[in-house]
């Protein structure tokens, strides 16, 4: 059975819905440890291990990469880092990569993974995967900010489901961009899918903004304060985001056939 990060607690055996209160209550046990976010070599070491995930995993399924993704900050979380070893991380990384693909009964790419300088034996990524697990303690099923989406569009009371969706898919977006920023990792999966679904509200239904806003922060389960917080992070993440796309199409805009031959001639000299 695929894993649906929307349905985390699932019980493979009787299929039985989880219920909302078992989501919160088990969510922290999902995340990083808090000692992560406070050490400067780790923010490094992850963000080189983010790259390259999202490097590895371009052609599939991007619930792979996130679920991966979230292994390696988990795993990391309760590893000293060995430094001076390169290859560490790229072992780290495809054997992440290897157990969410597993999770989403998706093959990974090995061949393009090894043109890529991620040329493991099979027995390596074999001897890594148990190590894993054991930091994760088997919570392979990680509960994520999009096991919360359900639950708090469902607190707005929307009628017109073409607009659930369109709020769903705006957050969805929100959510892997979020992944990607380390200050983010300090807050609760459903935080971050309350925040997500705000900015989404507020992008996409301008007039019934304060309304929904409303909705999902009278939540039992949240506190307005953090989520404020979260608010100004994942507000200027957008905006980060926003500009490097900008500048990425001037860029494509003003660039000339020349320019193109140019650029590749110095990545292949380098």
């Amino acid at each position: 059975m695929e894993f649906d990060l929307e349905d985390p607690l699932v019980s493979l055996e009787e299929e039985q819905p989880f219920t909302v209160s078992e989501l919160f209550a088990s969510e922290s046990d999902h995340m990083p440890s808090p000692n992560y976010l406070s050490l400067t070599h780790f923010h490094v070491f992850c963000f080189e291990a983010i790259s390259l995930i999202l490097q590895l995993s371009y052609k599939l399924d991007p619930f792979v990469a996130y679920l991966a993704i979230n292994y390696m900050h988990r795993f990391m979380s309760s590893q000293e880092i060995p430094k001076g070893n390169p290859w560490y991380l790229r072992l780290v990384v495809v054997s992440c990569l290897s157990l969410a693909s597993k999770m989403k009964n998706t093959t990974l790419p090995f061949l393009e993974m090894q043109k890529e300088g991620c040329n493991f034996k099979v027995q390596s990524i074999h001897k890594m995967e148990p190590l894993i697990l054991g930091a994760l303690k088997w919570r392979m099923r990680s509960i994520t900010p999009f096991s919360f989406l359900r639950f708090f569009i469902s607190l707005a009371e929307i009628e017109d489901q073409s607009l659930k969706q369109a709020l769903k898919e705006r957050a969805s977006t929100i959510i892997f961009n979020a992944q990607n920023d380390i200050k983010l990792l300090e807050y609760k999966p459903s935080t971050i899918a309350a925040t997500a679904l705000i900015i989404a509200s507020h992008e996409l239904l301008p007039h019934q903004y304060c309304i929904l806003r409303a909705s999902i922060i009278s939540s039992e389960y949240l506190d307005e304060e953090t989520l404020s917080k979260c608010f100004d992070l994942m507000q200027e993440m957008i905006r980060t985001v926003a500009k490097e796309l900008e500048t990425e199409r001037w860029f494509l805009r003003t660039e000339t056939p020349g320019s193109v031959l140019e650029r590749n001639n110095k990545r292949q000299r380098i």
